[in-house]
């Protein structure tokens, strides 16, 4: 049997309130009963009816649970692949802080608005490498999210291809069991749009073929802005300074291609809130059902077993001292 609650301070007051009472009451009994030399054992019978609904009483304040129903849980949920663009044009100040500061801090909003499905994490530029593989541990998503830099990837160029071959090897590979569904399977592709890749588009189509939703979040601005490089700002071969814009085409593009939609942070808007509400929507996939044993506070059962003595206490008229 387990208990809802434990003996605390307050039921050893009750216990002990109960106790000095009725010690109190015996001595003034037999006291008063020897003066008058009359009997007093009819108090017992009294004292028997009080303290068993006192006892059920305090056993239904602590509320005893038991029982061996069962009752099924499922668990259900979807698969989301978050690929984060780490090359040169995110470390960008057009965003505030950086754009890739502002692409962390927005990450860690994502990552706790799904905390019942699997999130894995694919960082990017020219090639891609698996962060974080898809995962319950949101400490370990945040962690891996604060680490991530500019310098963990080759600066040399954007290509969308590679993490979204990567991310849908991975969702195809972890799928959690034959009867997976596509539709609970995202994709989450996080840059500044600047793809020089030659073979995005044939992934995007296969993505589209495995009914695979990506969603797109574009994160700058068109007007363009600068990358901090030591202690002045990036420059080109020429020693021009370099700028950086947002590109949203080919994020459209892939977006609503296999059936996503494209997102943006720019200096005016933030659509991460959106982005979450619209992965919301979409049913998650039923990974397991078990049936567990439960056990109730079953209180009632002797709430009402103590009213019932309490009753009859009520009713039955006992002389205690008999003259």
């Amino acid at each position: 049997m387990l208990w809802y609650r434990d003996l605390g301070l307050t039921e050893i007051i009750f216990i002990a309130a109960f106790a000095a009472f009725y010690i109190f009451y015996f001595i003034r009994i037999i006291r008063i009963a020897k003066q008058l030399k009359t009997p007093y054992r009819n108090v017992f019978v009294k004292l028997f009816l009080r303290t068993i609904y006192f006892a059920l009483f305090m056993i239904a304040l602590l509320g005893p649970s038991f029982g061996g129903s069962k009752k099924e849980v499922k668990s259900v949920g979807k698969d989301i692949v978050i690929c984060v663009d780490l090359s040169k044009s995110m470390d960008a100040f057009d965003i505030q802080p950086t754009r890739l500061q502002k692409v962390k801090f927005e990450m860690k909003k994502i990552i706790s608005a799904f905390n019942s499905d699997r999130i894995g994490i694919i960082i990017f530029s020219s090639e891609a490498f698996v962060q974080c593989p898809l995962t319950f541990d949101q400490n370990a998503l945040n962690l891996f999210v604060e680490t991530m830099n500019s310098g963990l990837v080759p600066a040399s160029g954007t290509d969308f291809a590679p993490p979204l071959r990567m991310a849908l090897n991975k969702l195809e590979e972890d799928s959690g069991g034959p009867n997976a569904q596509a539709k609970s399977k995202i994709i989450i592709l996080i840059s500044d749009g600047e793809d020089f890749g030659e073979e995005t588009d044939d992934v995007a189509q296969e993505i589209e073929n495995k009914e695979i939703k990506l969603y797109t979040l574009g994160v700058g601005t068109e007007k363009g802005g600068n990358i901090a490089s030591g202690t002045g700002l990036k420059t080109n071969r020429q020693g021009l300074i370099v700028q950086t814009k947002l590109n949203p085409k080919q994020l459209k593009s892939l977006a609503s291609k296999t059936g996503g939609q494209y997102f943006e942070i720019n200096e005016t808007k933030n659509d991460v809130s959106r982005l979450i509400n619209s992965i919301s929507k979409i049913e998650g996939e039923l990974r397991d059902a078990r049936f567990i044993d439960v056990t109730a506070n079953k209180y009632f059962y002797f709430l009402a077993l103590a009213a019932i003595f309490l009753l009859i206490d009520i009713l039955i008229n006992v002389t205690t001292v008999r003259i």
